[in-house]
């Protein structure tokens, strides 16, 4: 193994030929199933055998891409038979972002190897315990993480760190974004997102007034490169270094790696005091392709106006000349092993062929050599035809012919021998990687045991409040018996008081008292939390609704009973057998997911699930900053709102203690209305999320609820919303 990895994108099988030939150590790809990448071109079962076989012929790994969220008839029907093929074939890994599919590909494939996706958001070390623990072995991390924030955890953990080096940017966390999705039905979880991020949005402030100029590209960052920070990454501990780029050209690709091999082996070579990267080649890499020009990102900065367009977000490139100059060198040709080879061609004996590649050897026999009556084979003949190694990958680079006088042998029988040999050659170096077939397992090994089902207990009302408007407005109804008390509504300073306070009198209203974490907890925030532990435990609180696999490993190391945590809807469980796993891994309780549709939600086991039945849901959350980025950061937090080309609102928070931006839906999902279709689910207890909202229109929340679902009062008796939305609950996504 190198002591860095080149790990380079491949949309198709030309594109992986050509980053293979540029100098990559690894390729990641998508089959035809269960990529983030939906609308590349992908590979089809065959074009993946190839692609994997030269992979390995040119000592480059193949990473496979199942990468989404996957539904109960998707992970249930068709996982297994998918990656069995590409298992047996001697796939190098598996990228996941499903805790379930993880889960399903760990114990049916022990052997093969995982990766998380950036989808997973892990941002520190509890994270990256709490995957390692459960079968990962390496993790592709947020890319928001800085060069001292990936050196603890490579100083902690004994796992492969990935991150990317190179390409496009998301504006928020991967993995935490439902803007597509709720937005237009593609989902970003399921690999089709519609980047509406690349979209002008104008920004404005509570009172509706504009804040620079009318349309801003606020929401698009710069595309990454890192080429002169190869030292700082390697030495902070990052071992493979990622390309973005599955939807672009080939030739885009292969020049980007060709670069960054170029550098990268100058590091390992001449260390970092050596090292240099020349004007040219960084004009190489923006000319292959930038948009706006290039950020390095969040290695060395939290965010920053100077990583976004704003302006311009289109992604441009030029220089055709330098396009040919790639297509020349990587594209037009491949790769191609030599070998050499001897032949024996002696009267009365079959035609013999022995091959010779790096470490394996192949030999076959033909037909019967023959004593030629007319015109007998030449040595230049018999050469000129076994030179024709065409479509295999292979050359001869040393021929030895020994052959008598006076022979004859048709030249189709010379031509089927050097095929026939040259296969055999090539599967025996691919044999190594060949592994057996593995017989499924039951999938009722991934049903949930009836004793962990809360079956008997009626449906309760939890309710979520961020500010203290909203705390003290839900105390006083009857029908709620838990309230989430967001980390958002204490401050920094007086925290421990404030939430010990906020306990006291939700016990004293009878209720159950949570704490919702923030939904990134990272860097400053984990040791804060850390440092006041012991306050927070004797608080009085009797759970936790968490955010992230970091809070969930925090949570795990503090041993915090499996009774008291409940994961919030963006800690995904589309299947029972993600469900499956959480349970395992000790967490009983979770959030039904925002883009399942009411048939999906049915075949899921929900008796220990609750849904969220009103709420601005969070469509992003993001280490960037509208409020800094538009009028400076004054560290405090502030409400402001992005208008789209259609006129909507969506309403922005920056959250100071944690910095960090939470984007809201413009409208509300209501589902209170919908009580016939949702009893029957079977849930344990179901949710009211208020964020901005003022003291009339919580009461208003509230007193619909109580009509609609305690009275249970017709809807056409009632006054209901008139904005509001469905989310999923009725088409779902793709």
């Amino acid at each position: 193994m190198k002591e860095l990895e080149l790990l380079a994108p491949a949309g198709s099988l030309a594109t992986l030929k050509a980053v293979v030939n540029a100098g990559a150590d690894a390729v990641y790809l998508g089959g035809e199933m269960f990529g983030a990448r939906a609308y590349a071109d992908n590979f089809t079962q065959e074009e993946l055998f190839e692609g994997i076989d030269y992979g390995h012929r040119n000592n480059c790994r193949v990473i496979l891409a199942v990468n989404t969220l996957l539904k109960e008839e998707e992970l249930k029907k068709h996982l297994y038979e998918y990656i069995l093929p590409y298992y047996e074939r001697g796939i190098d890994a598996v990228i996941v972002q499903d805790f379930g599919v993880m889960g399903f590909l760990h114990e049916q494939f022990p052997d093969l190897p995982l990766h998380t996706s950036t989808q997973m958001t892990v941002t520190g070390v509890d994270g990256a315990k709490f995957l390692v623990k459960h079968g990962a072995s390496r993790i592709v991390m947020a890319r928001e993480l800085s060069f001292a924030e990936i050196r603890k955890i490579h100083d902690a953990v004994d796992v492969e760190l990935e991150g990317f080096v190179h390409g496009a940017l998301c504006y928020c966390y991967s993995g935490q974004c439902l803007l597509s999705s709720m937005l237009g039905g593609r989902s970003g979880n399921r690999g089709r997102c519609a980047q509406p991020c690349r979209l002008p949005y104008e920004v404005l402030d509570v009172q509706g007034k504009a804040i620079g100029k009318a349309e801003n590209y606020i929401l698009s960052p710069k595309d990454l490169c890192t080429i002169d920070n190869i030292p700082k990454l390697a030495e902070c501990g990052l071992y493979s270094f990622k390309i973005e780029g599955r939807m672009k050209q080939a030739e885009y690709a292969a020049g980007v790696v060709s670069i960054y091999r170029k550098y990268m082996d100058d590091y390992l070579k001449g260390g970092k005091d050596n090292f240099h990267v020349s004007r040219e080649d960084q004009k190489k890499l923006l000319e292959l392709g930038n948009r706006s020009g290039f950020t390095s990102g969040y290695y060395d900065m939290h965010n920053g106006r100077e990583m976004m367009t704003l302006d311009r977000p289109g992604h441009t490139k030029g220089d055709e000349a330098l396009q040919e100059q790639v297509r020349s060198a990587y594209i037009d040709h491949e790769k191609k092993e030599q070998v050499s080879g001897k032949l024996w061609l002696e009267k009365g004996n079959k035609v013999k062929l022995e091959v010779f590649g790096k470490e394996r050897k192949a030999e076959g026999f033909g037909d019967v050599v023959q004593q030629a009556d007319k015109r007998p084979l030449t040595e230049e003949m018999v050469r000129e035809k076994l030179l024709k190694t065409g479509n295999t990958p292979y050359y001869f680079d040393k021929l030895e012919i020994i052959m008598d006088k006076d022979v004859f042998l048709p030249v189709q029988a010379l031509n089927k021998l050097r095929r026939e040999v040259l296969d055999r050659l090539a599967a025996a170096e691919n044999e190594p990687y060949r592994r057996k077939t593995v017989e499924e397992l039951s999938y009722a090994a991934f049903v949930i045991p009836k004793q962990r089902l809360n079956e008997k207990n009626e449906p309760f009302l939890a309710v979520s409040v961020e500010t203290r408007e909203a705390f003290d407005t839900v105390l006083s109804a009857w029908f709620v018996k838990r309230v989430y008390l967001d980390s958002m509504m204490f401050s920094q300073s007086g925290f421990e008081v404030e939430l010990k306070e906020a306990v006291n009198l939700v016990h004293k209203a009878g209720k159950e008292a949570y704490f919702t974490f923030p939904a990134v907890f990272r860097g400053e925030t984990r040791e804060r939390y850390l440092k006041i532990w012991d306050k927070i435990e004797i608080s009085g609180l009797d759970g936790f609704l968490i955010k992230s696999y970091d809070v969930l490993g925090f949570c795990k190391e503090r041993k915090i009973q499996e009774e008291r945590m409940i994961l919030d809807h963006n800690m995904y469980t589309y299947s029972n057998a993600a469900k499956e796993a959480f349970w395992r891994s000790g967490i009983l309780y979770d959030t039904a997911p925002l883009e399942l549709n009411k048939r999906e939600l049915s075949g899921r086991k929900n008796a220990n699930s609750e849904l969220i039945l009103y709420g601005y849901l969070p469509l992003m959350i993001s280490a960037q900053c509208v409020h800094k980025n538009m009028e400076g950061c004054d560290k405090k937090s502030q409400l402001r709102y992005l208008k789209d080309r259609y006129r909507k609102k969506f309403a922005v928070k920056n959250n100071c203690g944690e910095c960090y931006n939470i984007i809201y839906n413009s409208s509300p999902l209501s589902l209170m209305h919908r009580k016939k279709e949702i009893a029957p689910l079977g849930f344990m207890s179901y949710r009211l999320q208020f964020t901005n909202e003022k003291r009339e229109t919580i009461r208003e929340i509230l007193s619909l609820y109580e009509k609609l679902w305690q009275k249970e009062m017709d809807i056409k008796a009632v006054s209901y919303l008139k904005d509001y939305t469905n989310g999923h609950f009725n088409r779902g996504v793709e």
